[in-house]
């Protein structure tokens, strides 16, 4: 019965939104014609200062020129001076209701871009952004065209074609021995002697060729794009470590072997995971489910630790490789939402929005206890993305107050000193406007049914039209509402087909609201809850029914005790030396902390009840609280400094004897030397 589920793509169900009496209402038409009014002044500010250059900066007002302007390193790769903020662009005119301009812009892109240009650029970032870009072009081109005839009299899918010439352009990347891509190419002159050279790639520049080479293939009648971008895809999934099922971050084209074994589900690995769920939905083919749902088990078991996420090392999974999290995974929720899984997107969202509301953006990256490791903000889509997955899903009317939050701090750069940069990427057009216009509108605002389609890793809209077979059992939709479900038969296939919806349709999709909404109104509306916090046995226990949060973001309760011989376990992970945060909450339950010899020692200092002297706690590498008693601890290290003294000793004894044998084995082969002279001269007398 599985197979049914792809027919239908996503198994979700619009539920009706849930409004506190508290809140005031939300004017979506207000907040929908403010998001076209934002993006309108970025798009028209970018057409005034910097096209058709690549990107805008906003505050020179002028456009950034790859080898003119300053280099930004690995940055600058996604530009190849191909007009690419116009291009990655195009399709978000049409839905915001700019027709006459998406018109004006399929023209520019038409007569005046092109590619046979010297420049090296990323195959990962040119596929998403330029191929991605020019095929959501062209199928709003066919809407607008069949939507109004008189419009784009001319157009004969010229942006396919040009979508083609990229992707001829990318082709010999994948000319390796594993099928996985190099990481750059030359537009004109292809791999280069120097770019064969460097052979590691990330797992989702690999991993996040499979939906744009699949939609250009099965359109062009070409199946070469496909072919190469799924051998890419297979190469992927059988590196996985067998033992975890986890993939690691950077490997070798080559050999295959893993350059980092760092896992999550952040920068460098995301959109692998992303395209593994939706070539499924795409392309209707099992086995993509298979693979996704492999990687699903390992990330719940492994990097999944609550409400947060952490880098664990793939092949060894109990040890954290860093102690931050980074803006791409706030993709992750919106993720879950497709596959039907909308319980941990609704907690893992929560979370996302504590960050954003004390930050009042999503830092580029937060630790574990959800302070800004990096104050940086380039105004990513993920976070809002998942917002309006969840908000299709559920019509819970706080994904809309969570939009509107967003949209109000979009003036902010640098989420820590609200200072602005000198920059505009192409996806904030392309990605973050498309999703804060789509979360106000309603189906009214839009000339096409957004269900007909799943939008890539960059937001362009791919049909689903085009999997091999299609069977009629369920509507060829992303999401499936009650009216789509005619009868009792189809009706028991669609809940056959999403076990993760349990029940009738509409009861599921009423226990997901009031469970979105019991989970921010059950405890007080604190993240982080101090014993000082907990006035009453109620809220005490309230406060218990917590301790998963508490605990995976750090912070420890006042009940932890480290005494000798208990067996309570700190995670380290969510501890860092470094916060003064934390630090400060040691203090204050008595915890005093030292670092030597690359442990951290937590040192309790209040006696115990019954006269036990002082427990001292050590958090290790592998994420454990080891119990020491602070005289053992004084005594290993003497036996330490006794044990280095003997070593000493003996290193000098040792010394002494082979100098000394050596002087003796010297001193007889001068003797034996010198008594041949001896025998003559004597002779001679």
């Amino acid at each position: 019965m599985r197979s049914l589920l792809w027919a239908a793509a996503v198994c979700l169900l619009l539920a009706p939104g849930d409004t506190s009496d508290d809140e005031p209402p939300i004017d979506k038409e207000a907040l929908r014609k403010a998001a076209h009014e934002m993006f309108m002044h970025g798009y028209n500010s970018y057409m005034k200062y910097a096209w058709p250059h690549d990107e805008l900066m906003p505050l020179s007002c002028k456009g950034r020129i790859r080898g003119v302007t300053p280099s930004r390193g690995d940055v600058d790769d996604a530009m190849g001076n191909f007009s690419l903020t116009l291009v990655d662009t195009l399709d978000t005119l049409l839905v915001v209701g700019e027709y006459d301009e998406f018109e004006e812009a399929v023209k520019r892109v038409v007569e005046n871009v092109r590619f046979d240009t010297d420049v090296v650029v990323s195959v990962f970032e040119t596929n998403i952004r330029v191929v991605g870009g020019l095929i959501g072009g062209h199928m709003m081109a066919l809407v607008l065209k069949s939507k109004f005839p008189s419009r784009l009299p001319w157009y004969d899918h010229q942006l396919l074609d040009m979508a083609k010439d990229v992707a001829d352009r990318l082709l010999p990347a994948f000319n390796t021995t594993s099928g996985l891509p190099y990481s750059r190419i030359n537009l004109k002159r292809g791999m280069l002697p120097y770019l064969k050279e460097q052979r590691d790639t990330c797992t989702a520049c690999g991993g996040t060729m499979i939906l744009e080479m699949s939609v250009i293939s099965r359109l062009t009648g070409n199946p070469i794009y496909e072919e190469k971008a799924r051998k890419a895809m297979d190469f992927l999934w059988e590196r996985r470590h067998r033992g975890t099922d986890l993939m690691g971050t950077v490997l070798n084209v080559n050999s295959g072997d893993w350059v980092r074994r760092d896992s999550g589900i952040g920068a460098g690995i995301d959109s692998y995971y992303e395209y593994c769920l939706k070539a499924y939905i795409l392309l209707g083919e099992d086995h993509f489910l298979d693979r996704f749902n492999t990687h699903y088990s390992a990330i719940t078991r492994y990097v999944s630790k609550g409400y947060v996420f952490v880098d664990v090392h793939m092949h060894k999974p109990t040890v954290v490789s860093r102690g931050f999290m980074d803006a791409l995974l706030a993709f992750w929720p919106g993720l879950l939402v497709l596959k039907g899984d909308l319980q941990p997107a609704i907690e893992m969202h929560e979370m996302l929005f504590q960050v954003v509301k004390r930050h009042k953006f999503l830092p580029e990256a937060f630790t574990h206890d959800l302070q800004v490791h990096w104050a940086q903000h380039p105004l990513r889509p993920e976070f809002i993305e998942s917002t309006y997955l969840l908000y299709r899903a559920t019509k819970d009317e706080h994904y809309l107050r969570v939009a509107k939050q967003v949209l109000d701090s979009l003036n902010e750069n640098d989420v820590r000193s609200m200072s602005h940069e000198d920059r505009m990427d192409s996806f904030v057009l392309s990605e973050t406007f498309k999703y804060l216009y789509l979360i106000f509108a309603e189906n009214s605002d839009l000339i096409f049914d957004l269900d007909n389609y799943v939008l890539s890793t960059e937001a362009h809209f791919l049909p689903l039209n085009l999997a091999s077979s299609q069977p009629d059992q369920l509507p060829r939709r992303l999401f499936i509402e009650p009216e789509h479900i005619e009868d009792e038969e189809r009706s028991n296939r669609f809940q056959s087909a999403c076990p993760n919806i349990p029940g009738g349709l509409s009861r599921s999709a009423d226990a997901l609201n009031a469970f979105g909404s019991s989970l921010r109104t059950r405890l007080p509306r604190r993240l982080f809850i101090e014993p000082e916090h907990i006035e009453d046995e109620e809220r005490t226990n309230r406060f218990q029914s917590a301790t998963r949060v508490q605990t995976n973001l750090g912070y420890i309760a006042k009940s932890t005790e480290c005494a000798a011989g208990t067996n309570d376990r700190l995670r380290a992970w969510a501890f860092s030396a470094s916060n003064t945060d934390h630090i400060k909450h040691l203090s204050k339950m008595g915890i005093e902390m030292e670092q030597h010899d690359g442990q951290v020692y937590l040192r309790y200092s209040e006696k115990a009840k019954d006269g036990d002297p002082s427990a001292s706690c050590v958090l290790d590498a592998q994420g454990s609280l080891a119990d020491l008693n602070a005289s053992h601890s004084a005594l290993s290290q003497m036996i330490s400094l006794l044990l280095m003294i003997m070593l000493l000793w003996m290193v000098v004894m040792c010394s002494t004897f082979v100098l000394v044998t050596l002087a003796a084995i010297a001193r007889r082969v001068l003797r034996a030397r010198g008594s041949p002279a001896e025998s003559q001269e004597k002779k001679n007398e």
